[in-house]
């Protein structure tokens, strides 16, 4: 009987800081956007490596 006067507020303590946390992942915005990830693996660029966006310019000044 005397665990109990140390569980339950352990317990109310665990419930309130994980509520916190949920709510503050709520409020950064953490779940807004579940599907982007997916779709952006999809439309993933399949250049060969070693050839980036980037440097596309450059080859064609050297040669």
């Amino acid at each position: 009987m005397e665990s109990l006067y140390l569980l339950i507020p352990l317990s109310v303590l665990l419930v309130v800081v994980i509520g916190a946390l949920f709510w503050n992942a709520i409020r950064g915005g953490q779940f807004d956007d579940l599907e982007g990830p997916a779709h952006r693996v999809l439309q993933d660029d399949d250049r060969p490596e070693g050839r980036s966006p980037y440097n596309e310019g450059d080859e064609e000044k050297n040669n």
